[in-house]
């Protein structure tokens, strides 16, 4: 159990909810992330994938035990969607109130490219987003 009082299995609805989402548009994949032998921490995922149009946006999200994690699945995650799958452009979006995911965007190589206002709605009203991306060719070195 975690401090907060929320076990690994508190992401559980989320996950479910996400990938239900995935399944309905049929254009989008959520795998779970967790360490080797371990319970699933959080999800990762692709939505909006646009096999014709080169692009797709990464999304993520982690229990607070498994915060830290997120920089490796998103560049595992970058990695197969740029070189095996064939994309060609990546975004990650996240709200601005939340740097930690500004952290791991820049740390897996996703330039910082703007702010999208009012882009994402959360209960306590829209927020703000940055938008980040990563194009195939761009530094391998963050992959």
């Amino acid at each position: 159990m975690e401090p907060s009082g929320r076990g690994v299995g508190a992401g559980r609805p989320r996950a479910d909810r996400a990938h239900a989402r995935a399944l309905a548009g049929r254009d989008g994949a959520i795998w779970a992330i967790a360490r080797p032998g371990g319970e699933a921490t959080g999800l990762i995922g692709l939505n909006g994938i646009d096999l014709a149009g080169g692009s797709a946006e990464i999304i993520y999200w982690l229990l607070p035990a498994a915060r830290g994690g997120g920089v490796e699945a998103v560049r595992r995650v970058g990695r197969w969607a740029l070189e095996d799958l064939g994309l060609h452009r990546l975004r990650l979006c996240h709200s601005v109130a939340n740097p930690a995911s500004c952290r791991v965007a820049l740390k897996a190589g996703y330039a910082f490219e703007g702010v999208m206002r009012g882009a994402l709605l959360h209960a306590d009203g829209w927020h703000d987003q940055h938008l980040h991306a990563r194009i195939r060719g761009d530094a391998q070195s963050a992959l």
